[in-house]
């Protein structure tokens, strides 16, 4: 009996083929999102995709399931998987959102991001202000004395977007929650761009301290003023980078 615990407390071991699943999600996936499959288009049948990929049809057969969750395709018996009209994509999923990022060039992927930023965290700002918790504030400042301490750009653009969750979080909405996809994979990309072509890194450290001044006081309107100045400076990076 006690053999029988020890082996059930063991961490499963990854399944075989995981990773040819992952590969053949990945590659297909990319695929649609950069238009060579575009929307009404049929995919070529399991047999094809088993060749280019060197995967058996169990495996493509899986793979096709996974992309039809994800809203990419619907697939029909006898009629194949046909890729679905882009607004049935899930672009919150956090595969679909990093293929989305390779397929879109960078200056239309920051550009898009940055519009979605201003329709949102302007409002979180607000929501964090008026709800957060003591230890939320707590974690704001962490995130922010972690970006004022950062000794290069990768441990920056980690605290930045360390940040930015600890935001929505404040916010205390969970129907934000899946924004945090957005936050935690896309703004990545924005910030690595953003810390490495700021004229001045210390005034992007100043504007955080603002929007966390606001919130902590309790102030909703002085936290979507400062979250807008904060996003006003983002914008004039990309304008005078080309993004």
């Amino acid at each position: 009996m006690e053999q029988r615990r020890k082996t059930a407390s063991r961490p499963a071991r990854r399944k075989p083929g995981s990773r040819i699943h992952a590969e053949l999600a990945a590659g297909i996936g990319e695929l649609i999102l950069n238009g060579t499959y575009p929307p009404g288009s049929l995919l070529p049948n399991e047999a094809e995709w088993g060749r280019r990929f060197r995967a058996s049809r169990t495996a493509v057969r899986e793979t096709i399931k996974t992309l039809n969750g994800k809203g990419l395709l619907v697939s029909r018996p006898k009629i194949g998987s046909r890729v679905e009209p882009r607004e049935r994509w899930n672009l919150l999923d956090r595969d679909v959102m990093a293929w989305h990022r390779a397929a879109m060039d960078e200056r239309g992927f920051l550009l898009a991001l940055q519009e979605v930023r201003r329709i949102l965290e302007p409002g979180v700002a607000v929501l964090a202000a008026a709800r957060r918790t003591p230890e939320q504030l707590n974690g704001l400042e962490a995130a922010l004395d972690a970006m004022r301490t950062a000794t290069g750009a990768k441990p920056m653009v980690e605290a930045d977007v360390s940040f930015h969750l600890r935001l929505l979080a404040a916010a205390n909405n969970e129907l934000l929650a899946p924004f945090g996809i957005i936050i935690e994979q896309a703004l990545a990309s924005m910030f690595d761009f953003t810390t490495r072509h700021a004229a001045k890194p210390e005034r992007i450290l100043a504007l955080h301290a603002d929007v966390v001044k606001a919130i902590a006081r309790q102030d909703p309107e002085a936290a979507r003023r400062s979250m807008a100045a904060l996003l006003d400076d983002t914008d004039g990076i990309l304008a005078v980078r080309g993004a």
